[in-house]
């Protein structure tokens, strides 16, 4: 017996295909965009030395304020344990620690405002946020801790402490002399170098981390367009569902005819004469002097439309009219529903003259 195995069942399901649009828009909804941490943990982190390097006048004089404060209340103030002393103490110490923290708190949140804002645009939702039963699976959940995920989030974590250790071994190397010479130094002169030093170091690992982050960003472009790739089935699959289900959309525009073909069929008894082919076209025609200025078309059709026409017509007795060249330009000129066109008043008055005619001696030969 041989197998016979069907290579194109696997093949669809290979995610080859582009994310479409739709699945872009559903995706974003559902909050996976293309987002790096490492770019706003770059910015941030350089931002916040730069703000501590300009304000570092202002740190200066806060926290001497507080050493001032606190060593006053401590050495000098013999009622510092009353209730009154500690309540005031602790909420000077609350109120300075608070402005130091206030600007560098909100530099840090702007600047990851941004990045974020610059990454993925406006998004408010809340799916991610949603529970679902398949985070609760135990054996999902070692999965992803040892999936290939956290495999390459341990690997740039690695990367970022080795560059950045790197280059501060070699900066500080090249300050040893300036260190060593600190002790000699006055206090203003040794906090002055200390925080030129670590202004120097921030900027160093700000660059440092901007560049993996922008290396990082296209990374995570590279992974998030990779999990946005669509099987041939599930592009085949969308479609039907903007469009329809082609074998769906043929049933009903089916049903349509054949309702439309009902409803034309209904108003052939209407009509004042058929003309005819007197094999291939079938026009039915009605004239209203009251109602229309021209006679105009009730229904027509060609083959097998036409003997069906020209059945009910001899049904219920509408005279028929064989014209081969009226019929033929009546089917290709005028719509159901539609007036006939002047030029052909007079090959429709002679028809519909005879038809007359021909009821006048009928009802005539019925008196006698």
């Amino acid at each position: 017996m041989n197998l016979i195995i069907n290579l194109q069942l696997f093949a669809d399901q290979e995610k080859t295909e582009k994310a479409t649009p739709r699945k872009r828009k559903k995706s974003r909804e559902e909050g996976q965009v293309l987002f790096s941490k490492e770019v706003n943990t770059a910015f941030t982190l350089l931002a916040a030395f730069v703000l501590l390097f300009l304000l570092s006048g202002y740190y200066g004089n806060m926290m001497s304020t507080i050493t001032v404060n606190v060593y006053e209340d401590l050495m000098l103030n013999h009622n510092l344990y009353t209730i009154s002393n500690i309540h005031q103490l602790t909420v000077s110490l609350v109120v300075n620690l608070f402005m130091i923290v206030l600007p560098l708190a909100l530099t840090v949140l702007i600047i990851g405002l941004i990045c974020s804002y610059l990454q993925v645009g406006f998004l408010l939702t809340t799916k991610p946020l949603q529970p679902k039963l398949n985070k609760l699976s135990p054996i999902k959940g070692l999965k992803k801790l040892f999936s290939m995920e956290k495999v390459v989030e341990l690997i740039k974590s690695l990367i970022k402490i080795g560059f950045i250790t790197y280059v501060v071994f070699i900066y500080l190397a090249g300050q040893l002399e300036t260190i060593f010479s600190l002790t000699s130094l006055e206090v203003e002169q040794t906090v002055a170098i200390i925080t030129q030093i670590t202004f120097n170091i921030g900027i160093r690992a700000g660059i440092i981390l901007i560049l993996l982050g922008i290396l990082d960003y296209f990374y995570q472009r590279y992974e998030y367009e990779k999990k946005l790739k669509m099987s041939k089935q599930e592009v085949k699959d969308e479609q039907k569902q903007i469009e329809g289900d082609p074998k769906i959309k043929s049933k009903i525009r089916q049903k349509q005819m054949q309702i439309s073909m009902r409803r034309m069929m209904d108003e052939v008894p209407k009509a004042d004469v058929v003309v005819t082919n007197p094999t291939h076209y079938a026009i039915a025609l009605k004239y209203s002097p009251g109602e229309h200025t021209a006679p105009f078309v009730l229904a027509k059709g060609q083959n097998l439309v036409a003997q069906n026409i020209k059945k009910v017509a001899a049904e219920k007795g509408v005279p028929m009219v064989e014209n081969r060249y009226l019929a033929k330009t009546l089917y290709h000129t005028v719509e159901i529903g539609e007036a006939i066109p002047p030029e052909l008043y007079e090959s429709v008055a002679e028809v519909l003259a005879y038809v007359y005619q021909l009821d006048e001696s009928y009802k005539k030969g019925a008196i006698r």
